[in-house]
């Protein structure tokens, strides 16, 4: 006998999808955005969106948990760290440099990440917030040209780098649900 969960998905048109295409928020009719920030900007909403779902309908342990040992990832500790991401971002071109961490020391997103419902929406409202508020100051940079960054780096950089930070905790995301509860999908 194994511990691990039987795998299954939500979706019936698909079996390998996450949900039916119907049913998929990051799903849309016609054409796609139109030029190079609108398209970044949706990749962006729809990684956010693939991040929000893997939580969804977890409870606080389940969400807690460090599903892929050794590593002390957990879906609540991706939440966490994108928060502190997303505010880390603003510093490499904003006034005034870093803000100070949201949770602590190094790692302190992940290890802090416990089973407890006021931490879970804490996390959430913190990841909300820190996420409008890079979307609100990089609005005020719509040339992704523009050299922005104190390293000398450009919009498009940071918003190229914010989607590829998205893709590939969402590739986490993927392992660390198949193995708390067994639902597979992209």
């Amino acid at each position: 006998m194994s511990d691990a969960p039987e795998r299954w998905s939500q979706a019936s048109v698909h079996p390998d999808m996450w949900t039916d295409p119907d049913d998929d928020p990051r799903e849309s009719d016609g054409a796609g955005p139109e030029g190079e920030l609108a398209t970044l900007q949706d990749y962006l909403r729809n990684y956010r969106l693939t991040l929000r779902m893997k939580c969804e309908g977890l409870s606080p342990e389940q969400l807690a948990c460090r599903s892929v040992p050794p590593s002390t990832m957990s879906l609540l500790g991706l939440v966490r760290h994108l928060a502190e991401v997303e505010r880390d971002w603003r510093g490499w071109f904003g006034p005034g440099g870093p803000e100070p961490k949201l949770y602590g020391a190094r790692d302190a997103d992940f290890d802090g990440a416990a089973a407890d419902q006021a931490l879970v929406d804490g996390a959430f409202a913190d990841l909300a917030r820190e996420q409008a508020a890079t979307d609100a100051a990089l609005a005020e940079y719509p040339d992704l040209g523009a050299r922005i960054l104190r390293d000398g780096g450009s919009v498009r950089e940071l918003w190229v780098h914010r989607v590829e930070e998205y893709a590939r905790h969402c590739g986490h995301a993927d392992l660390l649900r198949e193995c708390v509860d067994g639902r597979v999908g992209q």
